[in-house]
């Protein structure tokens, strides 16, 4: 059996390019597509095992590298020129456009989604609320038109997979298609809790400093309430960040993953404030054996047990999250629970739901094809 593997970009190493690493282990024969690949050597390594990746002709685009999200109205043409018309299973992972790929009847096509495209659904308004008159035409115009488009190619899919039960809701309701929820993996096997020692007196985050991630609201509430706070990570709003920053408050911008793994198993607590269709970083926390302080929407709930392996807030606001940080401190939460919570996430689980799923897939398809002759 022929199969095509079709991933949106490969410009960066995050949440879904962890995914993307897991089912390409999986299937070591696959071919690999994406509308653009600028990937370094190490990335490449680490998440398509070095393997060749076949592109859109968006890749050879002017400034491509750094502006190809600026051919946004492309995308669509893009994603269906690209020829898998010889391969038997089609696995796309997608929050954006990487489902619509054109298929044959013969075809069986899953879709691990990441999400709905968010900038032309949930987020259009936010989006476009603060662009000039003129640019807000185009824009809206166009994700008008990569909504229909969305709508229409989600058809294509034969099986939907969502990474949370939040992503889930929104398939069917962008959709109107059921879809089988298999978490991201996580990697429990690096991020595990120090035995014998005690946690240390001081709050970490790590993220990406850019805006939706609400770092920001995060370094405010402990300018306010005066307890030690590292933040790990790095992106546009680091150099507001780290001027805004109270003596009390650690920025350490981007660090290698053993770094990351020492301050997670340290820390008291793992302080979380983004609203994500899941959300890795939280159940890394928790396979360090550490508690989780989170803004309770979206895939977070599917991960942290309030009480058990952590506390939730209720607003994006430095008010709430200190609030969740003072009740935080007259809770206590044991660790093996915390780290037999993680581990209903890992890769391990990750491989078995996937095959599970893939191998009933194709037999349900085959018997139906066969029976069709």
């Amino acid at each position: 059996m022929k199969v095509a593997i079709i991933h949106d970009w490969l410009v960066t190493h995050t949440g879904a390019e962890k995914v993307l690493s897991e089912i390409v282990q999986l299937y070591p024969e696959a071919d690999i597509f994406s509308l653009v690949d600028f990937l370094t050597l190490q990335e490449r390594d680490d998440i398509v095992s070095g393997k060749h990746v076949q592109t859109s002709f968006i890749q050879k685009l002017p400034f491509a590298k750094k502006l190809f999200r600026n051919y946004l109205p492309l995308f669509p043409m893009a994603i269906e020129r690209l020829d898998i018309q010889s391969y038997d299973v089609i696995i796309s992972s997608s929050w954006a456009v990487a489902k619509g790929v054109k298929t044959k009847n013969h075809q069986i096509h899953v879709n691990y989604c990441h999400t709905p495209i968010r900038y032309a659904w949930d987020l259009y308004d936010e989006y476009t609320k603060n662009l000039g008159r003129v640019k807000k035409y185009f824009v809206q115009q166009t994700l008008h038109y990569i909504r229909q488009w969305d709508y229409r190619v989600s058809n294509r899919v034969d099986v939907f997979i969502a990474n949370s039960y939040f992503v889930q809701k929104r398939i069917r309701c962008n959709y109107g298609r059921d879809a089988v929820v298999i978490h991201p993996p996580v990697d429990t096997t690096t991020f595990t809790p120090r035995i014998h020692k005690d946690k240390e007196r001081f709050y970490v985050t790590v993220s990406r400093l850019v805006p939706y991630k609400r770092v920001a609201m995060i370094v405010e509430a402990f300018n306010k309430n005066g307890r030690k706070l590292v933040v790990i990570g790095s992106g546009e709003e680091q150099q507001y960040i780290t001027a805004m920053a109270e003596d009390n408050i650690t920025i350490l911008g981007w660090q290698k993953n053993e770094v990351i793994v020492d301050y997670l198993q340290r820390a008291c607590a793992f302080v979380y404030a983004a609203e994500e269709d899941f959300g890795i970083v939280p159940v890394e926390a928790m396979a360090c054996g550490t508690p989780v302080i989170a803004y309770g929407v979206g895939g977070v709930c599917d991960s942290v047990i309030e009480y058990e392996t952590g506390i939730f807030f209720t607003e994006q606001t430095p008010e709430a999250l200190n609030s969740a940080v003072a009740l935080f401190e007259t809770c206590s939460f044991n660790t093996a629970t915390i780290v037999s919570q993680a581990k209903k996430f890992s890769t391990e689980m990750f491989r078995k739901r996937f095959k599970a799923l893939m191998f009933s897939t194709v037999k349900e398809r085959s018997s139906s094809v066969c029976d069709s002759l």
